[in-house]
């Protein structure tokens, strides 16, 4: 007999988890979700992870949702006393069609004029789409959605019965073409892209096709994570469903190391990620929503562009030390709580330089990074604060 979904209502004391600045994927300062647990039930997602998990059973993690039920009163509270940035949220598993947690949650951050991020696998954020289309005109509204395989996959059977209760990937598409529509920025996130079955090359031709079919701008992509009672947790579906698959992930996995598809494996995988972007005229890295009215969008913009050299850098394998340098000087102009334009034109070079972290090496790669960002028009012919760039 099929296990019936419990939900379980409770009133956390806080919604609001703020990072010390904007993350180089995602570009959100903030995370709020409304759920923990999750009846999509992926075999493979990370949140069995006892670090993220509130379950001691992994198999709870499909079953027993928790039901944050004040999250929307909480979030207008935090982001009251916060700084205006993107927040990471909305969650359209099944349990938001009875709570609707999600769309009250996207109608404090509208109230607020905050701007959003949403990653997803369901076709049901589209129920919010006149929410994320006021929003992303007051604020800004980014999308997301989780795709690892498309129907033309060479595994598509066995990635689908991996996904489980996750909506079928040709319904996300659909839903993605939707919000381009709307002008509201959307790409696809290959996460996690599981060995033996997402990473041959057609089947990341055919996500990265299929996004820019769709009106994707970006392709993310990652490997799978797998670590204490996730990994026990796979390896015994591996063992009931996809016995041969075995051998291939013990060696990709070993007992005893938290992840494993990582290194040069990941490296080339990714460069032939980037290449096959290229030839679909969409980018391998998230572009950084620009917040109307942001008096730190130069700053914003050098850090995007000094955040997708150290990407470049990393898959070339550059010198931990210059990666290093490009780190920094990014944590640097993204903590810096001047327009650095203004810092530029009353001491030039040496007001650059003298920036903590900075440096002569890097002030001079800043320099030149601003120099051409002070030639660019807005994006989309928009003002921000009221003045060019």
């Amino acid at each position: 007999m099929p296990r019936r979904t419990e939900f379980t209502l409770y009133k956390p004391k806080s919604i609001l988890n703020k990072h010390k600045r904007a993350d180089h994927w995602f570009w959100s300062r903030y995370t709020a979700y409304p759920y923990k647990g999750c009846q999509h039930g992926c075999e493979f997602c990370y949140c069995r992870e006892q670090k993220f998990s509130p379950f001691d059973n992994p198999d709870d993690f499909a079953y027993t949702i928790h039901v944050k039920e004040n999250a929307p009163q909480l979030l207008r509270k935090s982001i009251a006393r916060a700084k205006t940035d993107i927040i990471f949220t909305g969650d359209y598993q099944p349990a938001e069609k009875k709570f609707q947690l999600s769309r009250q949650m996207l109608e404090v951050c509208l109230e607020r004029n905050f701007p959003v991020f949403i990653l997803e696998r369901s076709p049901l954020i589209l129920r919010d789409l006149d929410l994320l289309t006021e929003i992303n005109a007051k604020a800004i509204a980014a999308t997301a959605f989780s795709l690892i395989s498309t129907p033309d996959s060479t595994h598509y059977a066995r990635i689908r019965q991996m996904e489980r209760l996750a909506p079928p990937p040709e319904k996300r598409f659909a839903a993605m073409e939707q919000l381009a529509l709307k002008g509201i920025q959307t790409g696809a996130c290959m996460m996690p892209l599981l060995p033996e079955l997402c990473d041959d090359d057609q089947n990341l031709e055919s996500i990265i096709q299929w996004t820019a079919d769709h009106g994707g701008r970006f392709v993310l992509a990652s490997g799978l994570t797998l670590s204490d009672q996730q990994r026990a947790y796979f390896f015994q579906i591996l063992a009931q469903r996809f016995p041969d698959l075995l051998p291939a992930y013990e060696k990709h996995y070993p007992a005893g190391k938290s992840y494993g598809a990582v290194g040069d494996g990941w490296r080339r995988m990714a460069l032939k990620i980037r290449e096959l972007c290229e030839k679909h005229g969409i980018k391998d890295r998230m572009p950084r929503p620009i917040i109307p009215g942001d008096k730190f969008t130069t700053n914003k913009r050098i850090v995007e562009i000094l955040a997708d050299k150290l990407y470049i850098m990393e898959l070339e394998r550059a010198h931990k030390s210059r990666l290093w340098d490009y780190r920094k000087a990014a944590w640097a102009i993204e903590d810096l709580p001047q327009d650095i334009k203004l810092i530029y034109r009353t001491m030039g070079l040496k007001g650059i330089e003298g920036i903590e972290n900075i440096g002569t090496k890097m002030g001079k790669t800043v320099e030149g990074i601003l120099s051409e960002l002070m030639k660019e028009p807005p994006p989309e012919g928009r003002r921000v604060a009221g003045q060019l760039f």
